[in-house]
């Protein structure tokens, strides 16, 4: 199989496994549509406050499940870290973007995180305790979503440059294509960071 249809065939994985919407599954397991609430995102936060603690919990694990199953079978069936990073920047867009809801989805935080513990778990575990803090700290979703995103690039980038020999190149295009498709789709909370009207987390 050449390098090009290993490609290929990893953007469809990545795409089709990513789009996999299971927050608006379980919404709708408990008895709601979870688009047609809140900011209509299919993600834990939205499925937290428009179905309950239970489904948004199911949601969060199944969310970075489907990521880490991306990268796993990727490496395994068509092998190489270009292939294991590039369905894993696709299922975050998948999340984001999903064919089977009208190219409508989440903001992609979970299955990034998914994604990057699977494909460098030091980058991995380094950016979810972070994003814990900075969710901890401003008590907005969406900085902690951010933070995964940007995070990952940020490190891997580093590590690259610094030619730390566990981060190769395909973990950097990761973060970035990562970091694009969470901040696109987080551009609404963005507006609304910046005219200090994005709801906030009050679990604590």
């Amino acid at each position: 199989m050449s390098t090009l249809v290993r490609i290929v065939l990893a953007i469809i994985l990545g795409y089709l496994l990513g789009s996999v919407p299971p927050g608006y599954l379980f919404g709708r397991l408990f008895g709601v549509d979870v688009r047609q609430h809140g900011s209509g995102r299919t993600g834990g936060t939205n499925v937290w406050r428009a179905a309950g603690l239970t489904p948004a919990i199911l949601t969060v694990l199944s969310d970075g499940l489907k990521g880490i199953l991306t990268v796993l079978i990727a490496r395994h069936f068509l092998g190489g870290e270009w292939a294991a990073a590039l369905a894993g920047a696709t299922a975050v867009f998948g999340h984001n973007w999903s064919c089977f809801l009208n190219f409508h989805g989440g903001a992609g935080g979970i299955t990034t995180g998914g994604v990057i513990l699977t494909l460098n778990w030091r980058i991995g575990i380094f950016v979810a305790l972070l994003a814990i803090l900075m969710l901890y700290l401003t008590h907005y979703a969406s900085v902690g979503t951010m933070t995964v995103g940007v995070g990952t690039l940020i490190v891997a980038l580093i590590g690259y440059l610094l030619g730390w020999p566990w981060v190769p190149l395909p973990h950097v295009v990761y973060g970035a294509l990562a970091s694009v498709w969470i901040i696109a789709s987080l551009l609404p909370n963005i507006k609304r960071l910046l005219h200090g009207e994005e709801r906030r987390i009050t679990l604590w």
